[in-house]
């Protein structure tokens, strides 16, 4: 089976961790050595987000902002590439077709964000669509597709389960939210409803809700399901 995940940075890096990084590598090592290939989407979480706020305040522009948070992520990949026992010899591709290309000759690839205006959530999507993958998970810093932010409404309610063309209207009021509480952006959601691969929203705080996903077809969290009507 072939998985792409789509790693929050704020789940990976919630701080500058060895033993979080290396938690995360043990997950990846573990699918593969069930025999699936993995491709994996690394975000930038708070460091980018640090980094992207000063640089704001010395007058960046949005286009020149994107670049740094693209930068952020992709160092955040090479660390985890770091931690995965199959070594590599090169940087985090920043193209989809580098990115097949090494998932098909290593089993596994380990990339950033690609250009700007595209978060590392639509980046997920494409990967799992140009390589044509069976599962797409995003590990999240909730556990789910919810009706409002949990973590300001705690009567929110979560959807167990989805139709994409429900996960893009959801996605679409919440996107004109202040704060955007969403899970996953609209560009995202649009590609996995064209794509129809079957993607499930997560609770990465805890890297065992991956392994108990892909490995055990166990889900605390949202599925995206396109045999839904």
């Amino acid at each position: 089976m072939r998985i792409v995940i789509s790693i929050g940075g704020s789940v990976l890096v919630p701080g500058l961790s060895k033993d979080r990084i290396e938690e995360y590598a043990g997950v990846v090592d573990q699918i593969i050595a069930e025999g699936n290939s993995v491709g994996i989407v690394v975000g930038g979480g708070r460091i980018a987000r640090d980094y992207i706020e000063i640089a704001r305040e010395f007058g960046s522009n949005e286009s020149e902002l994107d670049q740094m948070g693209i930068a952020i992520t992709r160092v955040n990949a090479q660390l985890l590439m770091l931690g995965i026992d199959h070594k590599f010899g090169q940087l985090p591709p920043q193209d989809y077709e580098s990115a097949k290309q090494i998932l098909h000759q290593e089993g596994v690839v380990v990339m950033g964000g690609v250009a700007p205006g595209q978060t590392t959530d639509a980046v997920g999507a494409a990967l799992a669509e140009y390589t044509d993958a069976d599962l797409l998970i995003y590990a999240t810093s909730v556990d789910g597709v919810y009706d409002s932010d949990p973590k300001l409404n705690p009567k929110a309610t979560r959807y167990d389960e989805l139709s994409p063309g429900e996960l893009v209207e959801i996605i679409s009021s919440m996107e004109m939210i202040a704060g955007n509480p969403a899970p996953v952006d609209l560009l995202a959601s649009k590609l996995i409803e064209r794509s129809g691969i079957k993607t499930v929203v997560i609770d990465g705080s805890d890297p065992k809700n991956v392994i108990n996903a892909v490995l055990h077809d166990k889900y605390n969290g949202t599925i995206i399901n396109s045999d839904m009507k």
